[in-house]
């Protein structure tokens, strides 16, 4: 059986806009990729609300540092085939690093975690999948329009930004934004169709990484 890691924030989570709340499970999109993939595939979902690529949140209730929990994450669930990351929302907070380059460099952190992380066993070292978010957008919710204020700009350039530097690293890319839109009601996160359209967007780029 294959294994795919999904690594991601609340988008992967499935933080319902609308609720708040979580989205079904059959909703998030790890899941619905499971379920385009079939039995043969493992889908495994590890999404963490607020979490960022490489940056501290210091007044998060736990460690929603990425580049902190992603050795443990990969060790725990090897032998993996593919890595999906979608991270960088989060890194658009001005309290968090405010930047698409820094996410940028968040993301190029991870994928040297995963190319050279020591994995047990022989285990080989898994293809990698960056994913861009959808953009942000502008909400009337007052605290995510704090929250990310200024944000909106610099969030658009995440996917030419993600799509650059998987060419320069050898890695797969994908533009969520190419198939789902934040949702107005924070801005930030995604409906139910929205997350679904995720799911079936990759689809064709997973099965080809896996293979036969």
């Amino acid at each position: 059986m294959k294994s795919v890691l999904c690594f991601g924030d609340s988008l992967t989570w499935g933080y319902n806009p609308e609720g708040p709340e979580r989205h079904a499970f059959e909703d998030r999109w790890p899941s619905v990729l499971a379920a385009c993939l079939g039995p043969g595939v493992n889908v495994i979902a590890e999404g963490l609300g607020g979490r960022t690529t490489a940056y501290d949140d210091h007044l998060a209730d736990c460690d929603r540092n990425g580049v902190k929990a992603l050795p443990s994450i990969l060790h725990s669930h090897m032998p993996l085939d593919l890595v999906i990351i979608m991270l960088g929302t989060n890194d658009m907070k001005p309290v968090i690093a405010g930047t698409a380059h820094a996410a940028r460099a968040g993301m190029q952190r991870l994928v040297g975690l995963v190319r050279n992380h020591d994995y047990s066993f022989g285990y080989d070292v898994p293809e990698i999948v960056l994913m861009s978010p959808p953009p942000l957008c502008e909400t009337a919710n007052p605290v995510f329009s704090a929250t990310f204020r200024g944000s909106i700009e610099e969030s658009a350039m995440l996917a030419s930004l993600y799509r650059d530097l998987a060419d320069d690293l050898g890695c797969a890319f994908f533009d969520a934004g190419s198939v789902a839109h934040t949702s107005p009601l924070d801005g930030t996160h995604l409906t139910a169709e929205g997350t679904r359209a995720i799911g079936r967007g990759l689809e064709p780029i997973v099965r080809m990484l896996l293979g036969p």
